[in-house]
Formats: C-alpha cells, sequence, structure tokens
C-alpha cells in the first residue's frame, strides 16, 4: 500500500526526530496536534496543523481537537467502497493512510498520585478513538501505537518495504491490546470503590474485581467476598457446569480444587459423600450443589465450618439457619451460561483461549482393551473425567460408586499426581478395588496403569496420543483394566 499522508499526535517525543525526516523525504504529507505539531516544526519539517484541517480549533482546554469527521473519515473510509469515495469527495476530505498515536499516561500518573482531577485529565479520548479507528480499519492504514514500534516503522520506511495485509492486521491487533489494557487500567481505578476486595492473595496484595458477580449470585448472607473466595468460586462454578444434570450432586472446593464430591439421588447423603471424600480438607471450604437446600442438609452443613454455600435455592427454614451465623456467605446460584473465552494476565499482556466446554459422552469413549467397563464403572469414568477436566494439573482422579475418593493435583509427574490420590483414598479408608481413574493428560509410560492395577483399580479413562500408548493398552490387558481414550487433553494450569 503507498503511505501519502500520515497523522501524529503523541505524548512522548522521544524517537520521532528519527521518523519525521523519513517522512519528508517520501513525500508523506504530516497533519499533527498541539505540542507534537510545535516539536516537528522544531525539528525543520513542514506539517499542518488539525485546526485547519477540520476549521475548528482545539477547544475545552484540548479535550477536544481531533473527534472531526475529516479526521475519522479521513482514516475510517474504505478505499474500495465506491460510496465512501463518494462521500470522501462531497465533503472534501483526505484519506490518512498512516497514524502514529500514543495515550496520556494514566499508568504513570496513577503510580505518582492519587488525585482524582489529574488521573482524570490523563484519560485519553482523542488518542483511543484514533488508534481504534486506525486498526479497525487496517485493509487500508498502518496504525503505530507505541513509540516501542518506532524502529519497525523506520526499517519499513527506510527499506521501502510494503506494509502487507498481514503487516497492518497485526499492527491492528497489537493496537487494540494496548487499548484494552489502557481501558482496563481505567476500570480498575473507577471501580477501586465496587469492586474493591479486602485484598488479594494475600494480605499485602491491594485487588480490585472488575467485573459483576451480582448477574451470576444473588447474595443473601455474609461478609464481604475475597480475591480467593471469587477464585474458588469460579472453579466450583466451571464443575457445576459438567455435573448440574446428574440427578443431584455436592461438591467442596479448596484452593481452586474438588476435595469433595459425590454424585447421589438425594442431597443429604450428597453431602456427607462429599464430605467424607476428604473431611480435613473440607474445613473452610466452598460448598456447591445443583439441588434447593432443605432443613435437613442445613442441619448438616452447618456443623461444618466453611467459607461459602452455592446452591440453586434455599428453603426458607434452610436458609434461616444458616444465616444465623454472619460471616458466612451464602450465594443463590443465577440462570448463568459460562464465558466462552478465558483470559489471564502474563508477562507485560494477556493470555486468551476458548473455554474447556468438552464435555463428553459415553458413546464417546473408545476403549482400547477387550476388558470393557461395566454400568457403574462407565458412569464414574464420565464424571472422573469431568472432575480432572477441572482438577490442575498435572491431575489424577479416582472415583468409585459416584463418590471422589482420591485426588493427585500439580504434581509435576504424572505419577506423583497418580502415588498421591492413592495415598488420599487410602488416609481416609477408601477400598480402591472397583474404583476408575481419570488422567488429564495421556500416559508417556505404562507405569501409572501398573500401579493402578497393583491398588484395584479396575477402569482407566485418558486421552491417549502417546507414542507408547501401545505399551499402556498391553498393560491393561494383562492387569485386567478396561482402558478408554477420550482424545482429549484437559491440562489445566
Amino acid at each position: 500500500m503507498k503511505i501519502s499522508r500520515a497523522l501524529i499526535s503523541v505524548f512522548h517525543k522521544e524517537g520521532l526526530n528519527r521518523i519525521i525526516p523519513i517522512l519528508s523525504e517520501n513525500n508523506i504529507d504530516i497533519i499533527s496536534t498541539g505540542g507534537t505539531l510545535k516539536y516537528i516544526q522544531e525539528l525543520g519539517f513542514e506539517v499542518s496543523s488539525v485546526e485547519a484541517e477540520t476549521g475548528y480549533p482545539s477547544i475545552l482546554g484540548g479535550r477536544v481537537k481531533t473527534l472531526h469527521p475529516k479526521v475519522f473519515g479521513g482514516i475510517l473510509n474504505r478505499r474500495d467502497v465506491s460510496i465512501d469515495q463518494d462521500e470522501m469527495s462531497d465533503h472534501g476530505l483526505t484519506s490518512i493512510d498512516l497514524v502514529i498515536v500514543d495515550l496520556y499516561p494514566f499508568e504513570k500518573t496513577l503510580e505518582e498520585t492519587d488525585k482524582e482531577i489529574e488521573l482524570i485529565e490523563k484519560i485519553d479520548i482523542g488518542g483511543i478513538a484514533l488508534i481504534r479507528a486506525g486498526a479497525k480499519n487496517f485493509k487500508d492504514v498502518v496504525v503505530i501505537s507505541s513509540r516501542n514500534q518506532y524502529a519497525y516503522l523506520e526499517k519499513k520506511l527506510v527499506e521501502k518495504e510494503n506494509f502487507s495485509i498481514k503487516d497492518r492486521k497485526n499492527l491492528a491487533a497489537e493496537a487494540f491490546v494496548r487499548s484494552a489494557h489502557y481501558d482496563e487500567l481505567i476500570a480498575s481505578y473507577l471501580s477501586a470503590e465496587k469492586g474493591s476486595l479486602r485484598y488479594g492473595e494475600n494480605p499485602h496484595q491491594k485487588a480490585t474485581f472488575l467485573g459483576n458477580y451480582e448477574e451470576v449470585f444473588e447474595k443473601l448472607n455474609g461478609k464481604a467476598i475475597s480475591y480467593n473466595n471469587l477464585l474458588d468460586v469460579d472453579a466450583a462454578l466451571n464443575l457445576h457446569n459438567s455435573l448440574k444434570n446428574y440427578p443431584c450432586y455436592f461438591s467442596i472446593f479448596k484452593h481452586n480444587n474438588a476435595c469433595g464430591v459425590a454424585v447421589r439421588q438425594n442431597l443429604v447423603q450428597a453431602y456427607k459423600d462429599a464430605l467424607a471424600g476428604d473431611p480435613i480438607s473440607s474445613f473452610g471450604g466452598i460448598l456447591m450443589t445443583n439441588k434447593p437446600i432443605n432443613r435437613e442438609v442445613a442441619e448438616q452443613i452447618n456443623q461444618l465450618f466453611y467459607e461459602i454455600l452455592i446452591a440453586p435455592d434455599f428453603e426458607s427454614d434452610a436458609l434461616e439457619l444458616l444465616v444465623k451465623k454472619k460471616n458466612r456467605i451464602i450465594l443463590r446460584l443465577k440462570d448463568y451460561e459460562l464465558p466462552k473465552r478465558i483470559k489471564r494476565s502474563a508477562i507485560n499482556g494477556l493470555l486468551i483461549q476458548a473455554a474447556d466446554s468438552k464435555e463428553l459422552k459415553a458413546d464417546e469413549l473408545n476403549f482400547q482393551t477387550e476388558q470393557l467397563a461395566t454400568a457403574q464403572e462407565l458412569n464414574d469414568l464420565l464424571i472422573a473425567n469431568a472432575l480432572v477436566k477441572n482438577t490442575k494439573s498435572n491431575a489424577i482422579v479416582l472415583v468409585k460408586d459416584g463418590q471422589l475418593i482420591g485426588h493427585g493435583t500439580g504434581q509435576t509427574s504424572r505419577v506423583d499426581a497418580l502415588k498421591q490420590a492413592i495415598s488420599k483414598a487410602q488416609k481416609f479408608d477408601f477400598d480402591l478395588t472397583g474404583s476408575v481413574l481419570a488422567s488429564d493428560a495421556f500416559f508417556p509410560f505404562p507405569d501409572c496403569v501398573e500401579i493402578a492395577g497393583q491398588h484395584g483399580i479396575t477402569s482407566i479413562i485418558q486421552p491417549g496420543g502417546s507414542k507408547n500408548d501401545q505399551l499402556s493398552i498391553d498393560k491393561a490387558e494383562e492387569m485386567k483394566i478396561s482402558l478408554a481414550f477420550t482424545g482429549f487433553r484437559h491440562f489445566k494450569h
């Protein structure tokens, strides 16, 4: 694409002195604003003001400078759309092919002061709009949204390299990432009072929640929800999505992992068996179920110290009992769909991925052994797979008769995860004979199958996909274990 005209409006001028001469040498017209305009003039190069372009002065103390159709029409017009070009001609507009804009330093100001008047004035409006406009129209516009990209721009211009559509799309993506980060900082500042949490993972860490959990839950009782509470609630909600269609389940979470789960026909038994899975870890946990809480189960739950109880509803006499402890958080679950994308910070940016929404069905299991699972084992395999999907990797889960009896979480070795799961089960006197095992990823060697067989585990579910799969299959055949592949890995880091 040919660059004929550039708009430059930046807070940080460092590095522009290398860019401006190259633009001039390439006969690229420059329009600019305020301090940037003055800087370019002092360098000795021709530049037109945005005010001359629009016929309108900068007003409201500089709050409104570039917000004008002559600027945004120049950026946003589609060069290959005839109606756009006709309107450009009718209104005397000229295309802008290169946008070089950075943003007011809101983040740096936030680090230096807590004075609201100063921070509000560092919220960029025109700059963010220009960046987004250029990024939206990347098919026809090159957008440079940070001085960190000046070297790249300089190289392209000096070597007279064309900005391919891929180049422009990549720059647009970077611009939107920058825009999103900027907006997140502002949202965090403005919601500090509403979304402020007592502290983060630890008391010395400040924390804010940018969201509205009232869309998901109605809070019926209890103290303010903490950072760690929200992480545990999120983990419980994800498992709930996998188990909500069972007749009745109860789960207990601690540190983002389920420490007790049971699928039963009635709520009291589901709670008792979930608690029996690990009564020690359940202390101070997060409790969740897919059935309304009645008085009978409330009396059982009331004997345990826990942080949060989540259910779709509460019978009045049950709620009357539960709210007697004022700090206990009681949440009524609303109709809610889980997000389809997962976001988390990493290094100096965001990692974004599709949510792990794969829910396994019985007819999707691909048994590799002559030995097939019994009806009870098949049901347990599906429950175990749902649990291991929601357990920190490396993960192994053991289930028997619809009850979580052992789990190995967050281990660097799959063998260690299995040994931890077996140790957990044995600690609480569970008989492993006839239990099933789920692994979040394939077995690279047959050692886990052998250990499982030695402890009476009779059925295994895992993704498959290892070059050594046949060794695991052969070991399973030898030990009379039914082995099913799913084809889906469920890492959770």
